[in-house]
């Protein structure tokens, strides 16, 4: 089906209203039934042009949805049956090894897994911090997004490339680029961190650092959630060697999350202060934005097959890969620009072993994995676990920059930073 260019003006709508809507509605914005309503409402154009003419693609899209959410849903719930119990001392040094490791664990149980595991005890361990956005939004740039690139658990598209052909440990080739990635980032968040806590300690004439001092030692309760979190890692490495029926990965997930809440004590999640609102709010945002990007994905896979968008050189397809999973699924669009680096070497769209035989190949899959990856972290939405992460830390009190002052940030630091990395590894 060839979807006219207006068909993009329900997902522009979307984007536009996670932007502007909590601005000057912030109590009807508080409402996830108005988030669920608000999908519905802008998802009815869309839904008027697909269904009679293409309802296939709505259908995959609502099947790419459901994983999605069990996904994510899953890894939320029994990362909510996990306490890290104790105090972390919250200066700037521990808290950028705190986010080191963070990167390295986003890579075993995905950056999704990470993020839900790690954001509660470190905004626990920055609780007497007075400036704490600064903290979350690095913790999305490398725990959430730019962390998960050495493993095909790390990040959706990197599984989905291991499902087409990419062999499991090629993603370890990557290790250079993840490596300066993650490297400048830690530096530039210490360096600010160090700046922020000497003001905030100025602030309170210096008892900030005896505040924020451990009390506690350091234990986990909740272990066994740990055995579920190993089910649903399982459940996701053994779809891609077993040609399971769709449905059989997302019912394994659901049932560990189901076990997890059953066998988990409930002052664990009272003391994790859990609740389903974040996931909730995912869920309903994310429904009207998997249905307004049908038309813009068919519309980028046209362009693609024709050839209108002509590219030829691997920073081609770093910055087109990741400026449009800056705000698309990066999944969908991770498969697009493999499928047309696949082509440039004579493989196909299905296969993509090819590319790994290839040292063009090679250079193309490269660029189009750490785009797909590495600019998820551009949005709020860039990425499932940056929507997660933020509403957690509100929920913590923590006052969240809106989506455009999100921009800001990720434009004077990741921009930037992606621009060097360019000039080094994809030129």
């Amino acid at each position: 089906m060839d979807f006219p260019l207006w068909s993009i003006a329900p997902f522009v709508l979307m984007l536009l209203s996670i932007a502007i809507v909590p601005l000057f509605a912030p109590h009807w914005w508080d409402k996830n039934s108005n988030k669920l309503l608000l999908s519905v409402a802008v998802s009815i154009p869309v839904l008027i042009l697909i269904v009679p003419a293409a309802p296939h693609l709505l259908l995959d899209s609502l099947k790419d949805y459901f994983s999605f959410i069990v996904l994510l849903g899953a890894l939320f719930v029994i990362s909510g049956g996990i306490f890290i119990k104790g105090e972390k001392a919250g200066t700037p040094l521990v808290n950028t090894a705190f986010l080191a490791v963070g990167a390295i664990l986003a890579n075993l149980i995905g950056t999704t897994g990470a993020s839900m595991l790690l954001i509660r005890p470190y905004l626990r361990a920055n609780h007497a911090r007075q400036h704490q956005a600064h903290l979350v939004i690095f913790f999305i740039f490398i725990v959430s997004n730019v962390g998960g690139a050495l493993t095909p658990l790390g990040d959706p598209p990197l599984f989905l490339g291991f499902l087409r052909g990419v062999p499991f440990q090629w993603t370890l080739t990557l290790f250079p680029v993840w490596a300066s990635a993650v490297g400048a980032l830690l530096v530039i968040f210490n360096f600010y961190d160090q700046y922020v806590f000497l003001q905030d300690d100025l602030a309170v004439h210096g008892a900030l650092a005896e505040k924020v001092q451990p009390r506690r030692r350091i234990h986990i309760e909740g272990g066994r959630s740990f055995l579920y979190l190993a089910g649903v890692m399982a459940a996701a490495i053994l779809s891609g060697y077993f040609a399971w029926p769709r449905g059989i990965q997302e019912s394994i997930m659901i049932l560990m999350a189901v076990l997890s809440w059953y066998t988990t004590p409930k002052n664990i999640h009272h003391a994790n202060h859990f609740h389903f609102a974040a996931i909730t709010e995912v869920a309903a945002l994310f429904l009207g934005i998997f249905v307004t990007m049908i038309p813009a994905l068919e519309i980028l896979s046209a362009s693609a097959r024709s050839g209108a968008l002509n590219l030829r050189t691997p920073w081609h397809y770093f910055w087109m890969s990741g400026g449009l999973s800056s705000f698309l699924d990066n999944a969908p669009t991770y498969l697009t620009f493999s499928a047309m680096a696949s082509g440039v070497v004579g493989g196909t769209a299905k296969n993509l072993n090819v590319l790994v035989h290839n040292d063009l190949g090679q250079l193309l899959l490269r660029a189009v994995s750490c785009g797909s990856v590495f600019m998820g972290a551009n949005s709020y939405i860039g990425n499932g676990p940056n929507f997660m992460v933020k509403s957690i830390a509100e929920h913590h009190k923590v006052k969240m920059p809106s989506f455009g002052g999100y921009l800001v940030y990720s434009g004077s630091i990741l921009i930037p930073l992606f621009i060097v990395l360019t000039w080094i590894f994809f030129r």
